[in-house]
């Protein structure tokens, strides 16, 4: 303040000196004058930065987007800027073309077991193989009928019955599983309906409904992120264990010098600050645990700036927080019976935490303890719930919805004795709860710190 009197004060500061855009703020006569050179170049950079933003984080949130993704334009005339800079700061790739923008993400890290498609076990992920190398071979449109048809031939091989998978739609439930991998491929934009439904398909017992899909070669190309594709292989050099597959699908070259392993350690835990919802010292080895020590504001910094999420840094880790909820995959305050259910854990838990401090234990928590407060809170709060979960049992299977929520969010470590509380945890805490009516908007608000740790 002192400097900015000096300067007010200071021989010749009148008027005709201050800055053009504000001399030209109004005219001799009164009305506002256009804005000057220098403040329409501002407004367009800024329109720019704000554009490029929310490309950006569309991509975040839709690595696989068609021509009808409202960002869609917006990234293909951003796509140098996009491209540049996830090269740089996480090591992605993005291609563009006029049908579809891929942004190969790659994860971080390839131990999370809760990462994966809802609803999607080892036999749904086999059936969506098949249905995509049918597709490669179908034509331009190809019904749901020729679709299954054309997959049951695939699933006779005999390496696949030897390997004990089995597939003959005849019962609804193979057929609802068949639907299922459809609507995801749908929801890709590698199918796109043209006539009839796939419900009269999957809950007939005779199979007289059917649908018929336009296929999208161009997106059907981009659905693996791989490094390369598993047909590459050689058979006498092909991976056996799952954890080796997973490596040869993702693994990267790393330049054999100091520079390039930096920078494959800066490019790993970009990926993981981006797709993990939050990132723990205790987590990495120890190169990434002393880059991420060393360098945490400044890597934050880049990709608060680009992204607008928005970082907590504490001593355990480092969390991107996205206020707005739009890249979030489970939402943490939300609304329904299940999302009350897991706060009303996560206060639980957390109570635990804040009575351990920020330097003591926290000891392991069982599943059943977990439960027996579920039960409890019922009795208090159950008027909310919906009427299965209000019915008396009904908290074992509340407790494994609630834990798995709170573990895909990195809340919490499941251990062979039961549960063990994360420090992020301590963010969260029980508010009044209160029935959601028509005519309450949904809001999801920002998440809070209410802890000593995270």
């Amino acid at each position: 303040m002192a400097e900015e009197a000096e300067e007010g004060e200071g021989a010749g500061a009148g008027p005709e000196q201050a800055p053009p855009d504000q001399a030209e703020a109004r005219r001799p006569d009164g009305r506002r004058a256009r804005p000057g050179a220098g403040a329409i170049s501002e407004l367009q950079q800024r329109h720019q930065r704000e554009a490029v933003r929310s490309a950006l984080r569309a991509l975040l949130a839709t690595p696989l987007m068609g021509p009808t993704h409202p960002e869609f334009a917006s990234v293909r005339r951003h796509a140098g800027t996009l491209r540049d800079w996830f090269q740089r700061e996480t090591g992605w790739t993005l291609a563009v073309d006029r049908e579809v923008a891929r942004l190969h993400k790659r994860p971080g890290r390839l131990n999370d077991a809760t990462r994966g498609l809802a609803g999607f076990d080892r036999r749904r992920y086999v059936l969506l193989c098949l249905v995509c190398a049918v597709l490669e071979r179908a034509d331009v449109q190809i019904s749901l009928r020729d679709l299954g048809e054309s997959l049951l031939r695939m699933a006779a091989d005999p390496d696949l019955v030897e390997g004990g998978f089995r597939f003959e739609l005849k019962s609804q439930s193979e057929r609802r599983e068949l639907v299922a991998v459809c609507r995801f491929l749908l929801a890709q934009g590698v199918l796109e309906r043209v006539a009839g439904d796939e419900e009269s398909f999957a809950g007939e017992a005779t199979a007289q409904g059917d649908a018929l899909y336009d296929v999208h070669r161009r997106v059907l190309a981009g659905l693996l992120a791989g490094v390369r594709g598993p047909s590459t292989w050689p058979d006498e050099t092909a991976p056996v264990s799952l954890e080796a597959r997973l490596h040869g699908l993702v693994d990267e070259h790393v330049a054999d010098s100091d520079e390039g392993r930096r920078t494959a350690i800066r490019h790993r835990l970009a990926r993981q600050l981006l797709d993990d919802p939050v990132v723990y010292l205790d987590d990495l080895d120890e190169a990434g645990r002393a880059y991420l020590v060393n360098q945490r504001g400044p890597l934050a910094a880049r990709l608060v700036e680009a992204t607008g999420l928005v970082a907590e840094q504490r001593a355990e880790g480092l969390a991107l927080v996205d206020e707005a909820g739009e890249l979030t995959d489970v939402a943490m305050p939300d609304e329904g019976t299940y999302a009350h259910v897991t706060l009303i854990t996560a206060e639980f838990l957390a109570a635990r935490v804040r009575a351990a401090g920020s330097g003591g234990a926290v000891a392991v928590i069982r599943r059943e303890d977990v439960a027996d407060h579920l039960r409890e809170a019922r009795e208090e709060l159950g008027r909310y719930w919906r009427k299965s979960a209000r019915e008396p049992g009904s908290e074992r299977e509340l407790c494994q919805i609630a834990l798995a929520r709170l573990e895909r969010l990195a809340l919490i470590r499941r251990v062979p004795e039961g549960i063990e509380p994360r420090p992020a945890l301590a963010r969260f805490a029980l508010g009044e709860a209160r029935a959601a009516t028509g005519r309450t908007p949904r809001r999801r608000p920002p998440p809070s710190t209410t802890g000593s740790l995270f």
